[in-house]
């Protein structure tokens, strides 16, 4: 098989790519990354896949390359794909790319930075969550996510026009993330909550397929509170090193 994708489906943009490749049916074989145990940061990984040592890669005959963005556009180049994916039409491929450029310091940046204080955080620092940083993480997630509502759904059924593109499948992918911490990104948001129906509609089965990590995270977020509690305690009777 040609085409190989590292990816890990903790990974937002692992998601999308995954499902960009099985929705278009381009062949590929896939290389299970373990972020839990680090493996991304091994030397071989980093020697052989990606020196910076991350998910997702793409190995297509040998070329290499990383950055989800980069990797999805060279597929719908490279491959016989639906148009609507990323159109050639220069205006309407534009829109595509206005989205996409927008996302890095906005969609990604802000739900990714909420889910690391809420979770990762706590957990990596085995300290208790800093309810300063997540209220200002979360005031930074709504105001994107309200950008979304009111912005790029303002008038359209999908981010980059009237139909689905990968700026979709990458957007989505990023609002899903904050549900693994309990917070509905379409709650008083309907157009947006429309939107994501629509998405998950047009990629489904695999949109719930490589979303499933997330209902996982969410049935088990009772242990991650009783783990905060006990942070709680322990710090108190025995205070962290500065």
């Amino acid at each position: 098989m040609a085409l190989k994708l590292y990816y890990n489906l903790m990974s937002q943009p692992s998601r999308a790519l995954y499902i960009f490749l099985k929705k278009t049916n381009i062949n590929f074989e896939a290389k299970n990354v373990n972020l839990a145990r680090g493996e991304q940061h091994s030397k071989e990984y980093k020697t052989k896949v990606n020196a910076f040592g991350l998910v997702p890669v793409i190995d297509h005959n040998g070329f290499k390359l990383t950055e989800s963005i980069a990797i999805l556009r060279y597929l719908c180049r490279e491959n016989d794909v639906a148009d609507h994916w990323y159109p050639e039409d220069r205006k309407l491929q534009a829109r595509v790319d206005e989205y996409l450029e927008w996302q890095h310091i906005n969609t990604r940046a802000n739900c990714f930075l909420y889910f690391r204080a809420k979770l990762l955080l706590p957990i990596l620092s085995g300290r208790p969550p800093n309810e300063e940083m997540i209220e200002k993480r979360l005031k930074l997630m709504n105001e994107t996510l309200d950008k979304i509502e009111n912005i790029w759904l303002k008038d359209r059924p999908f981010l980059a026009g009237d139909k689905i593109s990968i700026a979709d499948i990458l957007g989505a992918c990023e609002v899903e993330q904050p549900r693994m911490v309990g917070h509905d990104p379409g709650a008083n948001r309907p157009k947006l909550a429309a939107w994501l129906g629509r998405v998950r509609a047009e990629l489904n089965p695999h949109y719930d397929e490589a979303h499933q990590i997330i209902g996982t995270f969410n049935r088990y977020m009772f242990l991650f509170d009783a783990y905060c509690v006990w942070l709680r305690v322990k710090n108190f009777f025995i205070p962290p090193k500065a």
